[in-house]
């Protein structure tokens, strides 16, 4: 068994709550700006400063108030990432009430059961779509009494409503909440079985901002620290990111349209920004696409190689005189352009919620983006460990933060300990003890590894390890990841678990698909291409790669190219973009039945 703690920094508060953080910067700073809204329209910005947010927060609450949401009750939240979802969070809070975040894109029944499970005393939406939902839910649950919709004006309409509670009855309750108290109710939204609400306190928000802030004060605390938040808020990686920016006084944006966030980054020039490791998959394929297109796809792979040579580089001590020349060029010639997408601004990224992989942390270090890998669960207030800008070991997810001991167990599973790891699951205390044992470890179900110096690795989850007919142990993340660099690869399942070698289902980017067709002067048809040597054969360059990562034993033996993407509409990806195992086993046992026939 091996253990490593990081010890303590700095002090958490011992009373108060989340909402103390605006009233404190209402009172320091009145009119710095906490929050730029996007102008629709357009790509102007306009400003929120720390008095409004406090005045336009202190309205809807009372609202709330009036309404008769009381002191622990459970409102749910269901819409994009939007200034408005940050608004009615903190609103709630100041309410002394729990928010019950819900997926946007979540389907009726789940929406009914997360709406059930909590008790939810009422309800904001963001249009007619989510409205219509939470109707067909609405005739089973008692608890319900109120719906909201930003689309009807629902802001405007509890602010009206609140008009007749006085700014003293106001304060008494937003100091109902202690740091033991609920301030969220987050349902994960899991690979398997139906969501469990994980139960957040104040206190375990406090625990992992208080020490997130200072560790990462190059992101928090520079002169002009900005973020363009465009994950969902509903998942627990993007709602830190909200806290940390009202209790550091970070200019935050909200962009709830995947199709204009290169234009809004490009006018708010955050400083930083969080995505998953897709995002990153994809900025670096679709560069690598275009330059083919224009026929610099050569000048790009050197370009690239170049990046990360000089990244690994600077983790040697130096990069090489050469390297440093060649980084010298491509750094004029098209790493600028890669930032500029970004705003021009952009100096740090945070990654999280899977393995981003060494070989693209490197590459865009090499550009002048140093992404954070960390890693964390809803269970544990988003992050446990992170890659900071002066401790940072590329394909590693950092050191425990301060306060927080990582165990590696007998079995090879990550356990932890520290302030953030949550209460237990919401009525479900079977599963709360088959979580946190009974010396306070929280068992991750993944499995990993802890270095000499602290830094953790994770090599794949505890339930998904493959266990060959031959006894052969195998972590299908390894593989998957390295695949699904590909710039043609969507996803990638590997599978072989019992069987006498490891296969894989392979799908192909839609967006991608196109241009590659065009240079090989084919029809971009999917269902006709699947079986196409040419296709085939780029495909199994991306297995060739991710080969070299695991011994002869642990390879993939064969593939199957299958007619379409799995997504999330079709319910085998979670929000987070992560693969449903489950879902896509049993939706695809005759393509995987037929990997093993001869």
């Amino acid at each position: 068994m091996r253990e490593y703690s990081t010890p303590q920094t700095v002090d958490v508060p011992t009373t108060g709550n989340l909402t103390d953080d605006v009233v404190r910067n209402a009172e320091e700073a009145p009119t710095a700006v906490q929050f730029s809204r996007p102008v629709e329209g357009s790509t102007d910005w306009e400003d929120v400063t720390c008095a409004d947010f406090l005045a336009d927060v202190s309205a809807v609450a009372k609202g709330l108030i009036a309404a008769g949401i009381g002191a622990g009750d459970r409102v749910a939240l269901i819409s994009r990432t939007r200034y408005e979802w940050t608004l009615l969070d903190y609103a709630i809070w100041f309410a002394g009430a729990v928010t019950v975040p819900i997926y946007e894109s979540s389907s009726e029944e789940q929406i009914a059961w997360i709406l059930s499970d909590s008790g939810a005393k009422a309800v904001v939406a963001e249009d007619a779509g989510h409205q219509a939902k939470i109707a067909t839910a609405r005739a089973d649950i008692e608890s319900l009494h109120n719906v909201w919709s930003f689309s009807d004006n629902g802001v405007d309409v509890l602010e009206r409503l609140g008009a007749d509670i006085t700014d003293e009855e106001l304060e008494k309750r937003r100091q109902t909440a202690g740091p033991d108290d609920l301030a969220t109710l987050i349902y994960t939204s899991g690979t398997t079985g139906r969501p469990k609400g994980c139960m957040v306190t104040h206190g375990n928000f406090q625990t992992e901002l208080c020490v997130a802030v200072h560790e990462l004060d190059r992101l928090f605390r520079t002169e002009g620290a900005s973020t363009l938040l465009f994950l969902p808020l509903a998942h627990v990686f993007a709602r830190i990111i909200q806290v940390g920016a009202v209790k550091s006084r970070t200019r935050m944006g909200h962009s709830a349209d995947i199709k204009t966030l290169l234009p809004q980054l490009q006018s708010f020039k955050p400083t930083f920004i969080l995505a998953v490791p897709r995002v990153f998959e994809k900025v670096f394929n679709t560069a690598s696409q275009n330059a083919t297109a224009d026929g610099k796809g050569k000048i790009f792979d050197r370009a690239a190689e170049v990046a990360i040579a000089y990244s690994q580089g600077l983790d040697a001590g130096r990069p090489s005189l050469a390297v440093r020349a060649q980084h010298a060029v491509f750094s004029r010639l098209v790493y600028g352009r890669l930032r500029d997408a970004l705003g021009g601004e952009c100096q740090f990224a945070v990654s999280g919620g899977a393995p981003l992989g060494e070989r693209l942390g490197h590459f865009y270090r090499g550009i002048g983006l140093t992404v954070l890998e960390g890693y964390g669960l809803t269970e544990t207030t988003a992050a446990l460990t992170a890659n900071l800008p002066n401790a940072q070991k590329v394909g590693s997810v950092g050191r425990p933060l301060p306060g927080t001991t990582v165990r590696v167990t007998d079995d090879g599973e990550l356990a932890f300990r520290g302030g953030q790891v949550f209460k237990g699951y919401w009525q479900n205390p079977e599963a709360t003890a088959e979580a946190i044992d009974a010396d306070g470890w929280f068992h991750t179900g993944d499995v990993g590894e802890v270095d000499d110096e602290g830094f953790v690795r994770i090599t794949g989850r505890k339930k998904e390890i493959l266990v060959t007919a031959g006894g052969k142990n195998v972590a299908p993340a390894v593989l998957e990841d390295r695949v699904r660099a590909h710039a043609l690869v969507s996803q990638c399942l590997v599978v072989g678990d019992g069987q006498p070698f490891i296969a894989a289902l392979v799908t192909i980017d839609e967006e991608a698909l196109p241009a590659w067709a065009e240079q090989h002067g084919k029809k971009a048809d999917l269902p006709e291409l699947v079986d196409d040597p040419d296709l085939r054969s780029a495909v199994q360059d991306a297995i060739d790669d991710a080969n070299q990562a695991v011994s002869k034993a642990e390879s993939i033996r064969k593939f199957e190219i299958l007619p379409h993407d799995w997504t999330e509409e079709g319910g085998q990806l979670t929000p987070s973009l992560k693969l449903k195992r489950n879902v896509v086993m049993r939706e695809c046992r005759d393509e995987i039945s037929a990997l093993y026939q001869h």
